[in-house]
């Protein structure tokens, strides 16, 4: 595919360069203009020079030849189309430039200038990637790889010999970046006569408009395509068909040859002319147009029909409107790609259900659904390669740079799933979540996402059990899902402890040293040197101590620089563990007669407690993840001022950690639509939300359109009450809707029905129809619909199905759930048959979020800590006032003393009652809300108040579900897990 070379651009040949390792002569970026190319802004550079080198060199040509100027006018037509489309494109896309590869294994250069040139004319950017002339089959297809997993390059051409173009190398470039046609798969649309959605080999098409623009009508010619190869055959052969001519191929060896020459209007050469074939065969009046040598092998041409016909000649002119015309392609390609970068409905393959009844375990309908490959569901949902890191076969993470990438995408709807006060048991938010977005997804053809905490261990081998969802609405694999998934509890647990560590550390060797020895161990000499890392500069900076050399401090300075004097009794930075270990709660460590007589009293949490989980939670970058995880509070010096994991110098440590877990986890449905697993902190001890960098993510993934449904932990007063007045000022995302889930059995008990226990068999009062007491129960689904109208958002009501629930139940509860306020009240059956049984569910959320939000904060944070305390007990929960305990008072003064008084609140609490005692079900009145103490998490950015006996390391019960979980050793699968 390849034409004798311009003229003018033969004195720009460079010399060939050594054998030696591929060579990129350029990295993306705008194509320079090198030799004699000059600019394309005016009309001239490389067609204005093309013109003086026709006019130098004194072209001869037959009678039927055009004129330069208007074959110029062809390529130029072209290249100017090709510059005005890109600029549109570039008008509304500022950030989007183009980057054609080249990848070339041969001594020639000639062909890169009028790449770089044409490039150049046109705006677009280039990159040429030189290997060897001696390169191998593998090299060369090592390099096309590359270049296909470059998100940055929207077109690939080969610059190899003729030699090289095996199919294996061919087929190795990616469809949607062949910008000259060789790929099977472009070919085969062509032949197919769907031109429209491939690419064309730019020889071919150059040599047939350069006929049709001069005037040759080939509808009933006879043409000749005669020493062609391959794909450029192929491409020739269709493309004339198509214009009504009868086509011939012929190799130079054929013996009618002669005969065909003779019967031919057209001859089209595709490579040179041996020296026995007389070009007398070629009868006067011919057009030949001469397209010798592949065009991508950049090698000159060589047995040129050096003779006059009445037809047309045109060597140089296919090479340079080729070259044209791939550039052309160039733009088409950078047009494609940016339009699957935009909104549009996904192309998604949705997995089929086939329910049982009665309905099998959750891992046995987990099991029996085949998931997809992530990495075909991230292309199905819009993820570049280069955007997910995949672990295994069914999860990835995904890279944050999607958020760059699509900043100009307008967000979806988003929608939070709450909950009424639920039983020990749980009413089913994760599977009204998922089987909201089955439902959006695989039967209304809606684009939707749902975002889920990642379950910690400690209840999955406790009491509750796994958090996939359950039934025929669950995420899949639900046993990765439930254990390690992608080790991202284990970074914060190891995050956490080491800086655990850190303060204890820190602490003994102030003790047992003296300013000078703790000094010359914080800045040692290192090979004759010492110096302060960068942390320490930073310490020495907010120390106001401007110094950088460690020799010129002074005593003073090295004291105050080296000693963090930590008062060991206002520690607040606990161990964690992801275990239920109630043994835990209270220790005392450092009794080993290493620590010197150092010990005191300390406790672990569970590691979904730590402030490093809400950090993960809330942050929306690495570096803003970076400053938070510096500012976290971990105790008081003794003059009462704040001592930071900055200040102990372990931030960076911390960030390296946990530079893996800010990655959202990308899962599926049981129906094949996508799920976001993030960050797991607990409702009842710190905001119980999944993470902000999820949600924002799909928000950009599910176009304009589209639905984001994300799940608050336990009842609205706990859950949702965090995700609007903290998660939501964190991340600056406002809700459309809140689905509210309601179960029959929990109004039941709400209504005055037996205590519900785990592991208990249920009373018949939960099985039997009982419209009294759904009745009675019903108060507390009318407070928390009341709760979520605080913050002005629509609430739709949906009320998970239970088998025994009985139809008259059902219509009571939405009656009254409607008459309380919501916008809508839906029963959903999910569980037994899927995304279909929510269907009614996601026609009624879709309607609420077209009524608008008005969504409002509940308090303004510039209120005392106090007031805001106050303000979300008797809003949110129904009381008559609080009750701080000494403890609690003391650390609100010292908080507000630090600086610390304009944060949110987040309620440390039981979710087993609106109020603080687990027994009082229904709508507790008039009780005072005791806080027994405060604390907090500067780095996540909230004040927690504990309420009650509240306590942040869970204990086992007396038959823990672990009492059911086994691997059968022979297939490797887990047994019993949910």
């Amino acid at each position: 595919m390849s034409a004798r070379l311009p003229l003018f651009l033969r004195g720009l040949r460079r010399p060939p360069r050594p054998p030696g390792p591929p060579l990129r002569l350029q990295a993306p970026g705008r194509a320079s203009s090198s030799g004699r190319g000059g600019g394309g802004g005016g009309g001239e550079g490389l067609l204005g020079q093309r013109r003086l080198q026709d006019a130098q060199a004194g072209n001869s040509r037959g009678q039927g030849s055009r004129a330069p100027s208007a074959r110029d006018s062809i390529v130029r037509e072209v290249i100017q189309n090709s510059k005005e489309v890109l600029s549109l494109l570039q008008e509304k896309n500022p950030a989007f430039k183009p980057v054609l590869a080249i990848i070339q294994a041969g001594d020639d250069n000639l062909m890169q200038e009028i790449n770089q040139n044409l490039a150049e004319e046109a705006g677009l950017n280039i990159t040429h990637i030189c290997l060897p002339p001696d390169s191998s089959e593998d090299e060369i297809i090592d390099e096309i790889l590359k270049i296909n997993e470059d998100t940055r390059v929207h077109g690939l051409a080969l610059q190899i010999s003729e030699n090289s173009f095996s199919n294996k190398v061919l087929n190795a470039l990616k469809p949607e970046k062949d910008v000259d046609g060789v790929t099977d798969v472009n070919l085969g649309r062509l032949v197919r006569g769907d031109a429209h959605e491939c690419y064309v080999s730019p020889v071919a098409r150059a040599v047939v408009e350069l006929l049709e623009k001069s005037g040759v009508n080939l509808d009933g010619k006879k043409v000749l395509v005669i020493g062609a190869h391959g794909s450029l055959e192929a491409a020739l052969q269709c493309l004339f068909q198509r214009r009504g001519s009868m086509t011939m191929s012929s190799q130079w060896k054929t013996p009618q040859l002669q005969s065909k020459l003779h019967e031919a209007d057209i001859t089209v050469v595709g490579s040179p002319k041996p020296e026995d074939i007389p070009l007398s065969w070629i009868q006067p009046g011919t057009t030949v147009l001469n397209c010798s040598h592949d065009f991508l092998s950049g090698r000159l041409g060589c047995g040129s029909l050096g003779v006059h016909f009445n037809g047309l000649i045109a060597e140089d002119d296919v090479s340079l409107l080729a070259a044209a015309l791939r550039i052309q392609n160039m733009v088409s390609s950078g047009r494609r790609w940016l339009r699957e970068q935009q909104h549009a409905r996904w192309r998604l393959h949705c997995l089929k259900l086939q329910p049982l009844s009665p309905v099998p375990s959750d891992l046995e309908i987990s099991r029996a659904q085949t998931p997809k490959a992530v990495d075909v569901l991230a292309k199905e949902i819009g993820l570049l390669a280069d955007e997910i890191e995949v672990y295994g076969r069914s999860k990835a993470k995904v890279r944050l740079s999607l958020l760059e990438r699509l900043k100009d995408q307008a967000d979806g709807k988003y929608v939070l799933v709450a909950g009424i006060t639920p039983t020990p048991l749980g009413e089913g938010k994760s599977t009204v979540t998922v089987g909201l977005v089955q439902a959006l997804t695989a039967h209304l053809n809606i684009n939707s996402f749902a975002c889920l905490r990642q379950p910690s261990q400690g209840p999955t081998f406790g009491v509750k059990g796994g958090a996939a969802g359950g039934g025929y609405a669950q995420v899949i694999p639900m046993e990765e899902f439930n254990l390690h998934l992608t080790g991202d509890i284990h970074a914060i647990t190891a995050a956490n402890n080491l800086l655990a560590a850190a303060i204890d550390t820190r602490i003994l060797h102030e003790n047992t040293q003296t300013d000078k020895a703790l000094y010359n161990r914080l800045v040692p000499l290192v090979n004759g040197v010492r110096e302060f890392s960068s942390i320490q500069l930073a310490r020495l900076k907010k120390l106001g101590i401007n110094k950088t050399d460690p020799s010129t401090l002074t005593e003073e300075e090295i004291s105050k620089f080296a000693r963090l004097n930590i008062e060991p009794s206002t520690i607040t930075w606990q161990r964690v563990l992801d275990t239920n270990d109630r043994f835990l709660r209270k220790m005392t460590i450092g009794q080993a007669h290493t620590e010197k007589g150092y010990s005191r009293q300390a406790q672990f949490d569970i590691a979904v407690a730590s402030e490093i989980m809400a950090v993960l939670a809330l942050t929306d970058s690495l570096t803003d993840m970076k400053e938070r995880l510096g500012r976290m509070v971990v105790a008081s010096d003794k003059n009462g001022q704040p001592v930071t994991a900055e200040d102990l110098g372990v931030t960076g440590a911390l960030t390296v950690l946990m530079k893996d877990a800010i990655k959202p986890n990308l899962m599926q449905t049981l129906e094949g639509t996508p799920v976001f697993v993030h960050a797991g902190p607990f409702a009842n001890i710190a905001h119980g939300n999944s993470s902000v960098l999820a949600d924002k993510i799909a928000l950009k993934l599910v176009g304009e359109e589209g639905f984001v449904v994300t799940e608050a932990g336990f009842g609205a007063d706990i859950g949702m009450e965090k995700f609007f007045n903290i998660k939501c000022r964190a991340s600056g995302l406002v809700p459309n809707v809140v689905v509210l889930v309601a179960t029959v059995r929990a109004l039941k008990m709400h209504g005055g029905g037996p205590s519900v226990t785990a592991g208990v068999p249920l009373k018949k009062e939960y099985t039997e129809e009982n419209i009294q007491l759904v009745a009675d129960g019903c108060c507390n689904l009318q407070k928390q619909i009341q709760i979520a109208q605080l913050f002005g958002v629509p609430v739709v009501v949906a009320l998970n199905v239970f088998k025994t629930d009985s139809r008259a139940e059902i219509d009571l509860v939405c009656e009254l759930a409607k008459r309380a306020g919501a916008f809508d009240a839906v029963p959903c059956y999910h569980w037994s048959v899927g995304g279909k049984g929510s269907v009614d569910l996601a026609r009624a959320v879709r309607e609420a979020a077209g009524q608008g939000s008005r969504f409002r904060f509940l308090y303004d944070l510039q209120l005392p800590i106090v007031e805001k305390i106050r303000t979300i007990a008797q809003a949110v929960y129904g009381a008559k006032d609080i009750e701080l305990s000494p403890e609690a008072q003391s650390k609100i003064d010292r908080y507000t003393q630090q600086g610390f008084g304009n944060l949110p609140i987040c309620m440390a609490k039981t979710h087993l009652s609106l109020s603080h005692q687990p027994d009082k079900k229904g709508v507790p009145r008039d009780f005072i809300l005791p806080i027994s103490d405060v604390r907090a998490s500067i780095g996540a950015g909230f004040i927690y108040p504990l309420v009650g006996t509240m306590s942040t390391m869970p204990g086992l019960p007396t038959r823990p579900c672990f009492y059911d979980i086994d691997l059968d050793t022979e297939t490797e699968q887990v047994k019993g897990l949910f």
